[in-house]
């Protein structure tokens, strides 16, 4: 049987959980949020105390940390038990998400889950490296890209809506610095896949985004 496969990649605030959640709800897929399994490890090596730059002990920890994403309408985030969901969209959490994203190991075991989830029937997964490296055999691959002041303005607002009481300028500065970590790590960087489909969402309405790609995969197939 064929399962239906999307790999939505991008850089942050540029709208992949919200257009790849209305994506799968529109299609009746599955929606896993890869980003949200990098926070919760990232969450709970805060909630530890533990240095982000010792790789072995995070590296050991991952191996023992139970993530778990609720496909269900609250798609909520569980790390070991508990409902991290507003948690892991702290701008702490933002700031230190993607240096332990470059862990060879914490990234090996995650993976692995992803595909896990990408088993249980027709996806739509959003992500840094989704159509690079984690489902590269996706039918549709989209890539969102949008301007940094678009982005930075999406997150901002994000951040506000959640009740963290953040300065724009903060924000644009730890999105230049997390595009920087991602697009440099050496493992599964921020590139578009060969074959993915480039869209630029500055301006548009998720409503038009999510006409547009549901429009591609009817081309496609």
């Amino acid at each position: 049987m064929n399962v239906l496969q999307i790999a939505i990649d991008g850089p942050a605030g540029a709208g992949k959980s919200t257009v790849a959640k209305a994506v799968a709800l529109e299609l009746g897929l599955f929606y896993v949020d890869t980003g949200a399994m990098y926070r919760a490890i990232a969450y709970k090596v805060l909630k530890n105390e533990i240095n982000i730059s010792d790789e072995n002990t995070i590296s050991l920890m991952v191996e023992k940390t139970k993530v778990i994403l609720d496909h269900s309408s609250n798609q909520l985030v569980w790390c070991d038990e508990e409902d991290i969901t507003i948690e892991i969209r702290s701008p702490e959490i933002s700031r230190v998400v993607s240096v332990i994203a470059t862990y060879p190991k914490v990234r090996e075991r995650l993976v692995t889950l992803q595909r896990e989830e990408a088993k249980r029937g027709g996806v739509v997964m959003d992500g840094r490296d989704i159509g690079t490296y984690v489902l590269p055999q996706a039918d549709l691959k989209i890539f969102l890209t949008a301007t940094a002041e678009e982005r930075t303005r999406r997150r901002w607002l994000e951040l506000q809506a959640n009740g963290k009481d953040v300065k724009l300028e903060e924000v644009s500065h730890d999105l230049e610095k997390r595009d920087r970590l991602d697009m440099e790590r050496g493992i599964s960087p921020l590139v578009p896949a060969e074959d993915a489909i480039i869209l630029d969402t500055t301006g548009l309405q998720v409503n038009e985004i999510v006409e547009k790609i549901v429009r591609l995969l009817k081309d496609f197939h």
